[in-house]
Order: structure tokens, then C-alpha cells, then sequence
């Protein structure tokens, strides 16, 4: 899904994660939503979760709201693939 993100249904139910870890990416997209900064997020997890892990987060984030296009998917079509 990412350089850093993966969807493997052995892991998180297949929510997906950031890779070597179960850290799913809502947790981190939360951490962000509520003001934590890149190096807050690294920080809480150890490491485990990188500045360029977190940028690769919100890309699939912007991705999974925009069509090819870069227009914003129809209220439907985003809640059809929640």
C-alpha cells in the first residue's frame, strides 16, 4: 500500500499497518488529528515508526480520499470501501 504501509489479513484483521509492526495507520492518522507532531509520533513508538513512515501515512490517507483524477470521491464510494 505503501513504502511503509501493508495490509496482510494475519495481521490487525487486515487493517492496515505499518510494516515489521502492528501499528495500524488510524493510530497514527489520531495522533496527528490531534496535534502530535512527526517527532511526538516517533518518539511514543519507539522508533518504530519513522518521519518518513508517518509522510508515506498521510499520502495513502490523501490517496484514499481522492480519485485518479485528484477530485474527492463521492460520500458513497468512500464509505462502500470503509
Amino acid at each position: 500500500l505503501g513504502s511503509y504501509i501493508v495490509a496482510d489479513p494475519l495481521i490487525c484483521h487486515g487493517k492496515p499497518t505499518f510494516k515489521g509492526t502492528r501499528i495500524m495507520v488510524w493510530q497514527v492518522l489520531d495522533e496527528l488529528a490531534h496535534g502530535m507532531t512527526p517527532e511526538e509520533i516517533v518518539a511514543a513508538w519507539g522508533g518504530r515508526v519513522s518521519r518518513a513512515a508517518i509522510a508515506d501515512c498521510v499520502r495513502f490517507a490523501r490517496w484514499s480520499l481522492l480519485d485518479g483524477r485528484g477530485q474527492l470521491r463521492h460520500p458513497e464510494e468512500l464509505l462502500a470501501s470503509a
